[in-house]
């Protein structure tokens, strides 16, 4: 199961046996079937997650006790409530199984141990940090700048097989919009 991750790393930086060997050491292989709560809100979150296959969502509920999808993740890629996991503290997010997921995981002691004994994963570490910053700030100028419409479009060329994986209410919430007004922009699509 940690071939996916290895070679996603190994696109960004070089990896030594030994560093193969660390990664295959605390990346633990765990299977969860659909619909598994894995990381529940009001608690620390105890793992990082690498997605090898299946599809995982964060969310919260607002005032009104509604589910409020903020991410989506389609595999390969890493999830968690990053902030609140790094930092150690209690998280306001769910992580949700969306469907059967292969994951690995590894806890927050057992990741600085990592990065710790490899130069290649400290490096790794700093890339993803980025590119979670880059790609937090984009989805808030996205959400303010582009259309229902194009959020759609925009998420359907990237990731064309969210739709057949996730549930349109998540798709809808993630794009910030109710699914009676995803339904209708999905019709107007297929015209």
């Amino acid at each position: 199961m940690h071939e996916k991750l290895i070679k996603l790393i190994s696109q960004s930086v070089t990896l030594a046996d030994t560093d193969i060997h660390l990664c295959q050491q605390y990346f633990q292989p765990v299977l969860f079937p659909k619909n598994r709560i894995i990381e529940e809100e009001g608690r620390i979150p105890k793992h990082l997650y690498f997605v090898v296959s299946g599809f995982v969502r964060l969310f919260h509920y607002n005032d009104k006790g509604d589910e409020v999808t903020t991410h989506i993740n389609c595999p390969p890629g890493f999830i968690t409530s990053y902030f609140t996991f790094i930092n150690q503290e209690e998280s306001n997010e769910n992580l949700e199984c969306i469907t059967e997921c292969e994951l690995l995981k590894i806890t927050k002691n057992n990741l600085d141990l990592l990065t710790q004994q490899s130069m290649a994963f400290k490096d790794f570490s700093i890339l993803v940090f980025q590119e979670s910053l880059a790609y937090n700030e984009n989805r808030s100028k996205e959400l303010a700048t582009l259309t229902a419409e194009q959020r759609y479009q925009k998420l359907i060329d990237n990731y064309p097989q969210i739709l057949y994986n996730v549930p349109l209410q998540y798709i809808a919430s993630f794009l910030g919009m109710n699914p009676k007004s995803l339904s209708r922009i999905r019709k107007q699509a297929i015209k």
